[in-house]
């Protein structure tokens, strides 16, 4: 068997296939690794630089957005249960193999763009313990981060998982230590309402594409299909609650932040949340940097297994040279699709800054979004017949037409404000 794969023929490669090993509160936990981990331990600084005080309102609209394409990957994911998630969604919709191509070269690409904006952040909260060149510490994070995504799947995820618990543990503190040092906090929540004034909610808006950025992540679900158990179940599911529990965890440390934290400090700050301890005991400072540290690499680590998989995905279905399926049988991960997203990553990290990183990240995978929304209306339209398995009701989740139409009508508005 192991002979047969090296060949990397790809019907030899099927028979080493993607294992279904992956429970509901594994997926949530990924979901919310790389989605917690991506934003608010790495960002808020840079949306509070464009919307002030106001900045958790940036984060309820980038919501809104992320809410109704949540919903359209949720009946999406059970329609099609498949690596490379967009692309399959793309080729249905629109009929064109070309197309989804495109749309799974530009997940891969939202990925490992990504996967280099949170290493900057990674590097950031490691630099307050390990004395290292920034450019040093930041490729022995990634091709760590590299080994341990060839590992094997239900190892890297269960490790995620493990993370994912620790960086939510850190986040509460956040929340819990901002009140004490600012115990009438609730008083001043008043503050973080906007008024109604052009200039303000111009940065509100503007602020919105960097705290979209904070919820990349819930779409990478999609791109597990193969691996996880009963996937026309637990898809739906992890997705929604995952964008619940990161909505209202983002609201609370940002709201936290901006009414702790100096906004000349926090402006210009790749690692926002540890202005929170600025004045706290070094034991305090030590162990929330650690937090941060497993908090962001957890980011880095999921989103690298995320794009492997959509490149395998198109390898498996001839879109993309063979040799990007092949399995190791012993890993059972694409170890060829794992070496060549851990040197992309490693060279946008060192040669990009990471807010050009960050919006490049939120125009692509907003770009990705109308496409999917569009193809989840086109699919709807269409009225396949009901012998039809995919479309069978009681096997897939189902919305009204009118979710992905706002879908793609925020998620188009928001692609524009970002431009303009």
């Amino acid at each position: 068997m192991a002979q047969n794969i090296k060949h990397t023929d790809l019907s030899h490669i099927k028979d080493t296939a993607l294992q279904r090993s992956i429970s509901l509160p594994l997926l949530v936990l990924y979901g919310l690794g790389v989605t917690v981990g991506a934003g608010v331990y790495v960002l808020i600084g840079a949306t509070a630089a464009k919307a002030g005080i106001y900045a958790p309102i940036s984060f309820i609209l980038a919501a809104i957005v992320v809410g109704f394409t949540g919903f359209t990957y949720s009946e999406l994911s059970t329609r099609y249960p498949a690596s490379a998630g967009e692309a399959v969604y793309v080729k249905n919709g629109f009929n064109s193999n070309h197309l989804a191509l495109i749309v799974g070269l530009m997940v891969v690409t939202s990925g490992v763009v990504s996967s280099a904006a949170i290493s900057i952040g990674a590097t950031a909260y490691t630099n307050n313990l390990i004395d290292l060149s920034p450019p040093f510490l930041t490729a022995i994070i990634i091709l760590l981060l590299g080994l341990a995504a060839a590992w094997g799947v239900l190892q890297s995820v269960t490790m995620a998982a493990v993370f994912t618990v620790i960086e939510i543990g850190g986040l509460c503190f956040v929340v819990f230590y901002g009140f004490t040092i600012k115990p009438d906090m609730l008083s001043d929540l008043a503050q973080l309402i906007p008024p109604l004034d052009a200039s303000v909610w111009a940065g509100i808006t503007s602020a919105g594409l960097l705290a979209f950025f904070a919820f990349v992540g819930f779409e990478d679900i999609a791109n597990m299909a193969e691996e996880v158990k009963n996937p026309r179940k637990n898809m739906p599911r992890a997705i929604i609650v995952t964008l619940l529990i990161a909505t209202l965890l983002y609201l609370a440390v940002v709201s936290v932040v901006v009414l702790v934290v100096p906004m000349d400090q926090l402006v210009i700050s790749v690692a926002p949340l540890e202005l929170v301890f600025a004045q706290a005991s070094d034991s305090i400072r030590g162990t929330f940097s650690i937090i941060a540290i497993l908090a962001t690499v957890n980011g880095v680590l999921i989103q690298m297994i995320m794009a492997t998989r959509v490149l395998y995905g198109l390898a498996s279905k001839g879109h993309l040279p063979k040799q990007l399926a092949y399995i190791h049988p012993k890993t059972q991960t694409p170890l060829v699709a794992t070496a060549i997203i851990v040197a992309i990553v490693l060279g946008l990290a060192l040669f990009l800054p990471i807010q050009e990183l960050a919006r490049f990240t939120a125009t692509i995978v907003l770009c990705v979004f109308i496409l999917v929304n569009i193809s989840l209306i086109r699919i709807k339209l269409r009225k396949k017949s009901q012998t039809d398995d995919h479309f069978q009701t009681s096997n897939y989740f189902s919305v009204p037409i009118w979710v992905p139409v706002a879908g793609l009508a925020s998620s188009s508005a928001l692609l524009l404000v970002g431009l303009v």
